[in-house]
């Protein structure tokens, strides 16, 4: 049985992956040894064949004993630890949630099943590092999997609506912070009339007393349309990633330009994408809808029209499940060769940490 270490287990992307390999029982096929920064000696999870206590996630010789190691402690940490681990000839499995390796030669970015044979054949050649990829890029090709499939793609464009999730924890429980401060006003209001209320939150939302110290800027009541950092292109990092990373896991011959405004808006949880998508030969929509709804077990092609859009292409209604539903399907008036699509999956399961845990299984198997 192989000896599995865990490293951010306890993060947002962690915990989700630890929710899931508890509820299919994937514990049992290995030994798991949990690693922390903080708390050595502490007990560990109880799981089943788990090691009763905490290693410290700095020491290279604990990390070197095993097997396999699963990482969703962040880029700093792997930038630190992966290199000395190789450096001094660790020969294990690293399995990432972080960025820090995605673009890597002797790196896979691992999204089954849309790449699962190349997952397959990189193992057979020796590849040791598999990398989660972005989480916007990897929910928008489960969705449209079936026409990248059918080589029916010649550009997509990306217009994205990410949740704070895609931020991390804190930034979660700062959009509800300032949720919390407008409701407080509204509350201390409730004679006014729309205008006035509209202009006490703008007031508000520029005070200093506004929560705001990860964001830098008001998001509830708000868009972000900046995420990442700039890039020479004039992308934001997140919009370079779609095309690069995209490219990478479909193991694409020539280029399929995809690119688009990413922006953060007031969703807790799971990201949303507005798709232009320019294939290669007209097609008549229902070929279109057969060719997306058939391609994979976790696309759900949603009807377009507007009971079942506001009741099944929301975020409210995807949070917590592993579909990835796309709707909105129809040709364009653009030409005959144009389709546009909404479609959006939880950040934190596909676009995050199943990938990963896929992966994992693929290694013990």
């Amino acid at each position: 049985m192989k000896r599995v270490g865990f490293i951010g287990w306890r993060g947002m992307v962690g915990s989700v992956l630890m929710e899931r390999m508890t509820e299919e029982n994937d514990f049992g096929q290995m030994e798991s040894f949990f690693f922390t920064t903080s708390q050595s000696g502490e007990p560990a999870p109880k799981v089943k064949n788990a090691f009763d206590k905490l290693l410290p996630a700095m020491d290279l010789k604990e990390l070197s004993k095993m097997d396999i190691l699963v990482s969703c402690q962040g880029g700093d940490y792997t930038s630190e630890i992966f290199p000395q681990l190789r450096g001094q000839g660790w020969t294990g499995v690293w399995i990432d949630a972080a960025s820090t390796l995605r673009m890597k030669d002797d790196s896979v970015i691992v999204l089954d099943p849309v790449n699962r044979t190349f997952i397959q054949d990189s193992m057979a050649r020796g590849v040791r590092n598999f990398v989660g990829g972005n989480c916007t890029v990897s929910l928008l090709l489960i969705a449209l999997h079936g026409l990248f499939k059918e080589n029916l793609v010649e550009w997509v464009s990306s217009m994205t609506y990410q949740a704070a999730s895609g931020a991390g924890a804190k930034n979660m429980i700062e959009l509800l912070d300032q949720m919390k401060s407008v409701g407080t006003t509204f509350a201390a209001h409730p004679a006014a009339s729309a205008l006035e209320l509209e202009k006490k939150m703008t007031t508000l939302m520029s005070s200093s007393e506004f929560p705001k110290a990860n964001f830098g800027h008001p998001l509830a009541l708000n868009v972000l349309p900046w995420i990442d950092s700039e890039m020479p292109s004039g992308q934001s990092k997140e919009e370079w990633k779609a095309q690069v990373e995209a490219n990478k896991i479909l193991q694409t011959k020539s280029i399929i330009p995809i690119d688009g405004t990413c922006v953060r808006v007031g969703a807790l949880r799971c990201h949303s994408q507005g798709l232009t998508i320019k294939l290669k030969k007209s097609a008549h929509l229902s070929t279109v809808e057969e060719i997306v709804a058939n391609a994979n077990p976790w696309v759900k092609l949603v009807a377009n029209n507007k009971a079942e859009t506001l009741k099944e292409l929301t975020p409210g209604a995807v949070s917590g499940k592993l579909s990835v539903p796309i709707g909105r399907l129809r040709p364009m008036t653009l030409g005959d060769t144009y389709f546009n699509a909404f479609t959006l999956g939880d950040q934190l399961l596909w676009g995050a940490a199943e990938p990963l845990r896929c992966v994992l299984l693929q290694v013990l198997s």
